[in-house]
């Protein structure tokens, strides 16, 4: 396992923090929601690209699989919450979708300080990322007031309602996949510790 800091993946995982940025100012500083959608939805796309070229060249490491989900979660509730800001899709599915976000971003955090062993995103967690992260654009495509706009209702829950009760489903699927990690992982510390003090 390549565990460098200068992968391809990891280069394309920074580049999109480099554009939530762009997607901000697209979407309140020139007020171009196309682009803006546009933007969000390619972004969203990479998070399957960075992690095939990972897999396929063998550039996995350890900070691309953190690297790769922070990315994931703050392009995720910066963006969210940006739509929220401009209107463009019900207030209550994207508050459903950030609070989840924020809640198990949060216990991410908490329990790894703890000692949790760090664990992979699931393969559904990463189907619920992408329907979203398609079903954010595609709300904000039909902001608009073009008449083709009218027709990207449809897609946009079509991809959406799936997302969301998928996120919810692996975020309870998670819960025991913590619990489990937390445990492995003070088991290896206390390992660790006593071959130290042995030594």
């Amino acid at each position: 396992m390549d565990r460098g800091l200068f992968t391809v993946p990891n280069a394309i995982s920074v580049a999109r923090l480099c554009c939530v940025p762009l997607f901000l100012y697209l979407l309140f500083g020139a007020e171009n929601r196309v682009a803006a959608a546009w933007l969000l939805a390619a972004l969203g796309a990479t998070d399957w690209v960075d992690g095939y070229i990972a897999r396929r060249f063998g550039q996995v490491s350890e900070i691309g699989k953190v690297l790769d989900p922070a990315a994931d979660r703050l392009l995720f509730i910066v963006g969210i919450t940006g739509i929220i800001i401009d209107g463009a899709a019900p207030l209550w599915f994207s508050l459903l979708v950030v609070i989840r976000e924020a809640v198990v971003g949060v216990a991410m955090v908490v329990l790894t300080l703890l000692g949790m062993k760090r664990f992979d995103v699931t393969y559904l967690g990463k189907c619920a990322t992408f329907a979203l992260m398609f079903a954010f654009p595609l709300l904000l495509l039909h902001a608009g007031s073009e008449r083709w706009q009218d027709g990207i209702w449809v897609a946009a829950w079509v991809f959406g309602i799936p997302g969301l009760v998928l996120s919810y489903y692996t975020a309870v699927a998670y819960v025991p996949l913590m619990r489990d990690n937390l445990r492995l992982g003070r088991l290896e510390r206390n390992e660790r510790t006593r071959q130290e003090q042995g030594t």
